[in-house]
């Protein structure tokens, strides 16, 4: 408190408005894919794939006791979420994504059509089984361009450098493309780059 010139007693001005304090941030649509006990999975909508957000959400699903891990897919902007297979994780995961300041709603998919997300929803399960059933060492991005790379070879042997039929460098082309796109690897960026002054 304060005296002022007339003796009379004061309140300090206030420097922060408290309803500044309280203004949540922007929220983030979401739209669940697929979820299935000890498992979900989430699609970010495109104005919020950025990797400090995306990593901010993960660090905060990683800090539960109930979530064993977090995945994040700039790409696609999905976020899988492995957590207790039992309906009260579900809701403490749910109630955490609330807090984060996720809501749950329809998000434009940028002209992906419905079966292309179906496809891709499939394919993604299928790697989830067979990297399940390998004990992670072996999934199908590598499975896939092996595959091609060991029909490449084949091809090479059996008819040599003949360029008439599907040549051998084509689907060794595609092999290593293959390979590339669906490890995502990425240009590295020069050190502090991504530092924040």
């Amino acid at each position: 408190m304060f005296t002022n010139n007339h003796g009379n007693v004061t309140m300090m001005p206030k420097v922060v408005e408290a309803e500044a304090l309280n203004t949540p941030s922007l929220p983030i649509s979401t739209k669940i894919i697929s979820d299935t006990p000890g498992r979900l999975r989430l699609r970010i909508a495109p104005s919020h794939r950025e990797a400090g957000e995306m990593q901010r959400i993960a660090k905060m699903l990683n800090a539960q006791p109930n979530i064993s891990q977090v995945k994040t897919n700039m790409h696609n902007g999905s976020i899988v979420i492995h957590h207790d297979r039992n309906d009260e994780s579900l809701q403490n995961v749910l109630a955490t994504l609330k807090d984060i300041g996720i809501i749950f709603a329809e998000i434009a998919t940028e002209s992906h059509s419905e079966t292309a997300a179906t496809v891709a929803n499939a394919v993604y399960d299928l790697n989830s089984r067979v990297e399940k059933a390998t004990s992670g060492s072996v999934d199908l991005r590598i499975i896939f361009p092996l595959s091609l790379a060991m029909l490449s070879i084949r091809q090479l042997l059996k008819q040599g450098l003949r360029l008439e039929i599907i040549p051998w460098y084509v689907l060794a082309w595609y092999a290593f493309d293959s390979f590339i796109k669906l490890h995502g690897v990425q240009k590295p960026q020069p050190s502090g780059a991504g530092e924040k002054s």
